[in-house]
């Protein structure tokens, strides 16, 4: 034991290092060109690429998770200290009637068979497949679990735990109308146009021959709230960008593992607190703010030069495998949407609403597009 501790301490840079040196290298244009593209497919009706669903804003209801990461219950099994808390969110969406969104990566197959995954999470397939026997599932893929778009046995294998057919879209679209006026909320992984995660065959083997055996030996996760980086940021920044230049939309994507609300990270959304508690001369606020910021500056290393004046269009459901076995999603429900997160007391799973805005008031600020100068 004294040897993994020692072997931990000592490893724990240098993973964390090769974690951000393969996990991400987003090209603007390529990005740019991606999420436009993979927009237009769905908007047009290409049912392959995603599908366009409707609803009501006062009654339909909505769970985003992303990044599960479900392995092979092993040392390198991000999944496992968060399957609990998965387990008993998803019944309490199912409960209440949500339809539930897998937003890519929800399996670990750049490191995993699929046999060594379907044997080590049952318990989550059969949770998920409540949904499907309700009509309320939709399954898109990531880059870890591109395997769903490029093996042609990918069909067979979901039935096997699923027990029926289920389609897997690179997105989704829902739309729906608020104050008389169109809306869309365009959901996908976000790995698009990264040329390190979009399908590079090199990211694969490093993840699978040398990541995984090392990760399983030392049981080092890095997906704690500190694991942030500047390609982390350039990447939401990027997002953002896009989602910026268009009109009436709002884009929700994982990938990173960094929740983001209105285009904010959560320590932004501290700092922009602060100035308006500043601006009121609210002593016991300001106090109350600049202790939480200074426990955030841990989790995130950057902050933005324009966290002030950011089009509120991009959101980000975090992950499902932090190792303190936390959660986060995006809940669109009662007309509203909602950063939440899921965490473990005393052994039951308890809801927890960090971030919520009104649509209507989001859609007042994305119908006019900003910019861009990407083409």
């Amino acid at each position: 034991m004294a040897t993994l501790n020692w072997l931990q301490r000592t490893l724990r840079g240098p993973i964390v290092w090769a974690t951000n040196r393969y996990a991400s290298r987003p090209n603007r244009l390529r990005i740019f060109e991606s999420l436009s593209k993979l927009y237009a497919a769905i908007t047009d009706g290409e049912k392959a690429k995603g599908p366009l669903i409707p609803f009501d804003a006062a009654s339909g209801k909505f769970i985003i998770f992303s990044d599960q990461h479900k392995g092979g219950r092993n040392g390198a099994d991000d999944f496992v200290m968060s399957e609990t808390v998965y387990l008993q969110a998803l019944q309490h969406y199912h409960d209440e009637g949500y339809h539930f969104i897998g937003l890519g990566d929800c399996e670990e197959l750049w490191e995993n068979t699929w046999m060594a995954v379907k044997k080590a999470h049952k318990p989550s397939f059969e949770q998920e497949k409540k949904f499907i026997d309700a009509g309320l599932f939709t399954k898109v893929f990531g880059n870890h679990d591109l395997q769903w778009q490029e093996d042609p046995f990918a069909p067979i294998f979901l039935k096997e735990v699923y027990g029926t057919n289920v389609p897997i879209y690179e997105g989704v679209v829902l739309q729906t109308n608020v104050g008389g006026h169109q809306i869309h909320l365009f959901c996908t992984h976000g790995h698009q146009g990264d040329e390190v995660s979009d399908g590079n065959w090199f990211s694969k083997f490093f993840v699978s021959r040398i990541w995984a055996p090392l990760q399983a030996f030392v049981q080092i996760n890095p997906n704690t709230p500190a694991y942030d980086n500047g390609l982390k940021t350039t990447h939401n920044r990027l997002m953002q960008e896009w989602s910026a230049a268009q009109n009436g939309l709002l884009l929700i994507t994982g990938h990173t593992h960094q929740p983001v609300f209105e285009s904010l990270t959560h320590l932004e959304r501290l700092y922009r607190r602060l100035l308006l508690a500043r601006q009121a001369a609210d002593a016991p606020l300001c106090t109350e703010l600049e202790q939480e910021i200074q426990l955030r500056k841990q989790e995130y290393k950057t902050v933005s030069d324009q966290y002030l004046s950011l089009q509120p269009c991009y959101f980000n459901t975090g992950c499902c495998c932090f190792s303190d076995g936390d959660i986060t999603g995006i809940e669109i429900a009662d007309s509203s949407l909602r950063l939440v997160k899921w965490k473990k007391v005393d052994g039951t799973a308890h809801r927890q609403v960090l971030e919520e805005t009104p649509l209507a008031d989001l859609l007042l600020a994305v119908t006019t597009p900003e910019e861009s100068n990407w083409t």
